[in-house]
């Protein structure tokens, strides 16, 4: 769930975005799948997967819920979801965090990675447990950036120190749109507080891999502009980064996800 210039730095539009979803999908489609199933997703349940932005999940849920069951992919952006759109899938433009739940009674409501980029994250959450049937359940996923704020953890020489330069300068890109880049952390508290029960919590924190190197090169390439323009990289740095990454011989790391469950009463 991203917008451009109205508050989001990463938009959907953009010919990167179809390949960090890719990577977000191989990074965190087991981890999501895990807790799915853990929190019993059978057919006929209703679910929705707010801020889809991919077709991923959608597809499990679909599948796991069957014709009986309904699926509802919303997203303020749903140009990479609209394909999803057939029984039992529906697809909807939605704002969770300004617009009022698209339904009620729901089995399931699912967000990944969405409401750290929200302004209004205490009234998407509302939103959220408000569209919940009596013990329906929540899973929040969301980064934490700030609990491990390197790309780079090993730094160990000058292109390690150079991608974490970068990666400081694309947190500040995202802190002063509005992202709240120690969220992830609060989530069980938060969803305790809204008074949901048995509220668990862990968190996934891949260190390298393939899917790791994806996303580090298209999420540079789709801010270069904006780093370039705020003095927080040159064009030279930006390209030699690029050229570190491309070779596969440094370990790039994500934030973790903090992934984070509840009953509703």
């Amino acid at each position: 769930m991203t917008h451009g210039d109205d508050g989001y730095l990463l938009d959907n539009r953009q010919s990167e975005a179809g390949e960090r979803f890719d990577a977000f999908a191989h990074l965190f489609d087991p981890t999501t799948f895990r807790h799915l199933e853990a929190l019993g997703v059978r057919r006929g349940w209703r679910c929705w997967e707010v801020g889809a932005g991919g077709t991923s999940v959608v597809s499990w849920l679909a599948e796991r819920v069957g014709p009986t069951g309904r699926v509802v992919a919303t997203d303020i952006d749903t140009s990479r979801i609209a394909a999803a759109a057939r029984p039992p899938v529906e697809v909807r433009v939605h704002d969770v965090g300004a617009e009022e739940p698209p339904g009620e009674g729901f089995d399931l409501v699912h967000a990944r990675l969405v409401l750290v980029h929200v302004p209004d994250r205490e009234r998407a959450l509302a939103s959220m447990i408000k569209a919940l049937r009596p013990g329906g359940r929540l899973l929040l996923e969301d980064a934490d950036p700030a609990l491990q704020p390197l790309l780079c953890p090993d730094e160990h020489g000058p292109a390690e120190e150079l991608a974490n330069r970068l990666r400081r300068g694309f947190r500040r890109l995202l802190a002063d749109r509005g992202a709240d880049l120690s969220y992830g952390r609060r989530l069980p508290r938060l969803l305790r507080e809204a008074g949901l029960h048995r509220v668990e919590a862990d968190a996934y924190f891949p260190l390298t891999s393939a899917a790791c190197t994806a996303l580090e090169s298209a999420t540079v390439r789709q801010i270069r502009g904006r780093l370039v323009a705020a003095g927080l990289a040159t064009d030279e740095e930006i390209d030699r980064h690029l050229h570190h990454v491309a070779s596969g011989t440094m370990d790039l790391a994500t934030a973790p996800m903090i992934s984070a469950w509840g009953h509703k009463e």
